[in-house]
């Protein structure tokens, strides 16, 4: 097995936090295999790359030597989630439930090696656990602790209901820890409090505590709000490679070193070594490239990254695209903008009707693509280069 600082400098990249300090360390000098666990809960069928960047961090354990534990939790998806929720979420039917989780096994396959991937669904324990046995649990935990949550505590201030439910949410993830007798628990920071319940039910059932790592919750393609297909600023890893590419080259030049370092597999003095490169005068746009081919890859294969990349280069007619695309953000101020005005506010048109003008000539794309719909509006979230003639160009984000 890798040597400890090698382990530990490998597994800090991308990593928000890691509790408590010194945990992982003490972990990885029992010099045997950790087992790391890592819950998802079957509420869509597809994944987004947002979903990856905590399987990239299983990833990273499974290739040290590690047992990871890709835990679908369809038990806890009846419940809901009230992480980050400011009403009541209405649980899945398990139906939905068996047909997401479905698609998730193969999906994460994607990254992780099927042959060491060990695929868990907390219904076995908790399928089996009585009344008497979940009152039990649930004597682990008080309404107080409980109301310690962010979430809960707005919820609970602004008079908003909160269903007696949600609070056995975090009480079950806490003992899928204990039934797994997890080391390692990875989720993003908005889990932080559910990851600790882990800690302390360990705690209560005589094991020793696990650590507790989060990851950052990757900013959508807006590069302000968190990725979500509900805002549309999302790269779906069941996407096409062709929109997989020309989403991911959208991107800001800044978010593109977010993304290399959450979403790569290079090293980080390979991406050192990008960014010295862009310093010395080499186009972001190329290394943005390599960003998409590795992605794109990593989903399809290489030709479909290849052909992807060529597709994107000939919708923008062989290189006709600038070195330096510039970046506006507009706002939709609560509502969505139509084509013409967004044209206008951008910069590239003069007035609305010259934006239709353009349009009915098809001078207009966004990300390539000629856009013939007069109607077309935007919403925040929304991001994407746009074209008007073969001369102007700008990445616009609507916040």
């Amino acid at each position: 097995m890798t040597d400890i600082q090698t382990q530990l400098a490998e597994l800090d990249r991308g990593t928000e936090e890691s509790l408590p300090d010194g945990g992982l360390k003490a972990k990885l000098e029992k010099d045997r295999p950790l087992i790391v666990k890592a819950g998802f809960d079957p509420t869509a069928p597809d994944l987004h790359i947002g979903h990856t960047v905590l399987i990239n961090k299983m990833r990273q354990f499974q290739v040290l030597g590690h047992e990871v534990v890709f835990l679908i939790g369809d038990f806890t998806g009846m419940i809901g989630d009230p992480s980050g929720k400011n009403a009541t979420r209405p649980p899945l039917s398990p139906e939905d439930i068996a047909e997401n989780a479905k698609t998730y096994e193969a999906q994460i396959f994607k990254i992780l090696d099927p042959e060491r991937t060990r695929v868990e669904f907390n219904s076995r324990w908790m399928g089996d656990m009585d009344a008497a046995g979940l009152i039990r649990l649930a004597s682990h935990h008080t309404v107080a602790r409980m109301l310690e949550r962010d979430d809960f505590n707005k919820r609970y201030s602004a008079g908003q209901p909160i269903s007696i439910h949600e609070f056995l949410y975090p009480i079950v993830q806490g003992y899928d820890s204990v039934a797994l007798k997890a080391d390692v628990e990875l989720g993003g920071t908005d889990q932080k409090f559910n990851l600790l319940v882990g800690r302390q039910l360990q705690q209560d059932y005589g094991q020793e505590p696990q650590v507790v790592m989060t990851t950052p919750l990757l900013e959508g393609l807006d590069g302000i709000q968190k990725m979500s297909k509900s805002l549309g600023n999302y790269v779906g890893i069941t996407d096409p490679p062709g929109e997989m590419f020309g989403k991911l080259m959208s991107i800001s030049d800044e978010l593109m070193w977010r993304y290399f370092e959450v979403l790569s597999f290079r090293t980080l003095d390979d991406i050192a070594g990008l960014k010295r490169r862009v310093d010395e005068g080499m186009n972001p746009r190329d290394v943005k490239f390599e960003l998409g081919l590795e992605i794109v890859a990593r989903f399809h294969d290489q030709a479909s990254a290849e052909a992807a990349r060529q597709e994107f280069i000939d919708r923008f007619r062989g290189g006709a695209m600038p070195a330096d695309i510039p970046e506006v953000s507009l706002s939709a101020n609560g509502s969505a903008m139509g084509i013409a005005h967004l044209l206008k506010a951008a910069g590239l048109v003069s007035s609305t009707s010259e934006a239709f003008r353009m349009i009915k000539q098809g001078a207009v794309r966004i990300d390539g693509e000629r856009i013939e719909d007069r109607s077309l509006e935007f919403g925040a979230g929304w991001s994407g280069i746009v074209q008007v003639g073969k001369r102007k160009f700008a990445r616009v984000e609507m916040a």
